[in-house]
């Protein structure tokens, strides 16, 4: 048997299938995941607040607030998914760090498509900046997967209306760029969650009309002409997500524009594994960074 090409720890990953949704699955995994939310204890210390319009944030408060805040974005592919899928990962962030944790439940496509999402997203982040005890000054956006994607879009529209300066970008694998989609010369073999027909789907699903036209950059920031002037950013990653060669392009650019950006590639590591397997010795190694670059950030 020829050697895995994923790391020791992550021992699911072989069973995983390579795609989780797509047309036919888009109902029944979205009901699971609206289910995943209401177990017992997932939504202990959150509190919602509205956004109008369908969307919405969970706020996660610690004992003792710094001031700074964590405006965070779920990921699913832009269909879907829900902000109470990363309960633990506010809740820990929060109490680690001592920040305001908010994560938002913005509007899912096919239904909402862009900009949609990211308006529910922009939303979130003028009322964090509005909560007693946040320092406005002091937030920083971040998100995982489709809501990296959204988070450094976020990150785009903020610079462009000023009301809010995030100071920091926390993208964990981002999906970025839409014309991954088009490449024909991927090796598909470790990819796990999220494959190529993944991908076009949930594109697709976001892009909407505009799939067929002219793309924006603040739906695909990997398209966006003009980075500078953006907070500086994190991006982590495995070597064996789909998003791994557009991550890394993003990152050259935002440094070509002026950007500070620190990028870490985890060897074996498949997309959403920390998601996935929590417990892994990569993925603690993973959460350690994340939680890293980001306290680095706000206490600077």
């Amino acid at each position: 048997m020829p050697d895995s090409p994923f790391h020791p720890s992550l021992t699911l990953a072989r069973r995983l299938p390579r795609r989780v949704v797509g047309p036919r699955t888009l109902r029944p995994v979205r009901f699971l995941s609206r289910l995943a939310g209401r177990l017992p204890g997932s939504g202990k210390g959150a509190e919602t607040v509205a956004l109008g319009a369908g969307a919405s944030m969970r706020v996660f408060r610690p004992a003792s607030p710094t001031g700074a805040a964590l405006l965070w974005v779920h990921g699913g592919g832009f269909v879907i998914g829900t902000a109470a899928q990363d309960d633990g990962l506010c809740r820990a962030v929060s109490e680690e760090l001592q920040v305001v944790v908010a994560s938002v439940e913005y509007r899912l496509s096919p239904e909402h498509p862009f900009p949609v999402p990211l308006e529910d997203c922009h939303a979130g982040l003028v009322a964090l900046a509005g909560l007693p005890g946040v320092d406005r000054a002091r937030i920083a956006v971040g998100g995982a997967s489709a809501g990296g994607g959204l988070a450094a879009g976020l990150a785009l529209l903020a610079r462009e209306r000023g009301e809010v300066a995030p100071v920091f970008q926390l993208l964990s694998y981002p999906m970025l760029d839409d014309r991954t989609t088009l490449r024909t010369d991927l090796d598909e073999s470790a990819f796990r969650v999220w494959d190529q027909r993944s991908n076009r789907f949930g594109w697709a699903a976001y892009l909407g009309d505009a799939a067929h036209g002219t793309v924006s950059g603040l739906a695909a920031p990997a398209r966006h002409e003009d980075l500078a002037g953006l907070p500086p950013a994190w991006i982590g990653l495995g070597d064996l997500d789909l998003f791994h060669d557009e991550d890394l392009a993003h990152a050259a650019r935002l440094r070509e524009a002026g950007v500070a950006c620190e990028v870490q590639v985890f060897p074996g590591a498949y997309h959403g594994f920390d998601g996935v397997e929590p417990k892994a010795a990569i993925s603690r190694e993973f959460r350690k960074a994340q939680v890293r670059a980001l306290a680095g950030a706000l206490q600077s």
